[in-house]
C-alpha cells in the first residue's frame, strides 16, 4: 500500500468532480476579509493545491527510504506524472491552472523521489568503499 504515490488521490478526486460537477471547482467554499481590508476567497480549486502540497510533503517523506522498494515507489510516480501532463494536455475540464500546479507538483514529486535515491546509493557506495 505505500507504494502506491499519494498524488493519485487527488488525481482521482480531480477527475470525480470533472466528470460529475466541473463548475465545482471554482465553488467558493468561504470568503471573509483580512485586517488589511483585503477579501480573501478560497474555492474547491484552492482546497485540491493544499492537498496536492499535503500529499507532496508525504512523497518527499517517502522518498527518504532507500530500499529495492524505493525504486519501484518511484517508477509508479512517474506513471502518476505521466498521466496528470496527458490530462492536463489532452482533456478540457483539467486543463486550468489549479491542474497544471498539480501537475507540477507531481512533476517535483519524481524529480526529488529518483535525485534523493541517486544520492543516497552514493554516499552508501562511498561508506562501503572505506570499510
Amino acid at each position: 500500500m505505500t507504494r502506491i504515490p499519494t498524488l493519485i488521490y487527488p488525481l482521482i478526486i480531480y477527475n470525480l468532480f470533472g466528470l460529475f460537477a466541473p463548475n465545482m471547482l471554482e465553488q467558493v467554499m468561504f470568503r471573509g476579509f483580512l485586517i488589511s481590508g483585503s477579501e480573501f476567497i478560497f474555492t474547491v480549486g484552492h482546497l485540491f493545491l493544499i492537498l496536492g502540497v499535503v500529499f507532496l510533503t508525504v512523497e518527499v517523506i517517502k522518498s527518504t527510504r532507500t530500499s529495492v522498494e524505493s525504486v519501484l515507489d518511484h517508477s509508479f510516480s512517474l506513471i502518476v506524472f505521466v498521466l496528470y501532463l496527458l490530462e492536463f494536455i489532452l482533456v478540457r475540464y483539467a486543463g486550468n491552472a489549479t491542474f497544471l500546479v498539480l501537475t507540477l507538483m507531481s512533476l517535483a514529486d519524481v524529480i526529488t523521489g529518483f535525485t534523493v535515491t541517486i544520492f543516497a546509493a552514493r554516499r552508501d557506495v562511498t561508506v562501503d568503499r572505506a570499510y
